[in-house]
């Protein structure tokens, strides 16, 4: 019998999409700043903010999913 704890580890495809969830999310931060700040004629505040906020849902996502994983 294989061990119940191995089909809960994180795999490969599990960091890659924990990557990806780290990256979106910095990313839609990143382009919804820079479309508001662009709509707003305000330079750099959105586009820092829209950084800021994406790095914590991103943080919060990634340990959200590795919690969970964890407990599984």
């Amino acid at each position: 019998m294989a061990d119940e704890r191995s089909d809960a580890a994180l795999r490969g495809r599990d960091l890659v999409g924990l990557g990806g969830l780290l990256a979106g999310a910095v990313v839609a931060g990143t382009v919804l700043g820079l479309v508001i700040d662009n709509l707003a004629d305000t330079s750099p505040v959105f586009t820092l903010v829209g950084v800021g906020l994406g790095i914590v849902s991103g943080a919060v996502g990634f340990w959200v999913r590795v919690r969970s994983a964890l407990r599984a």
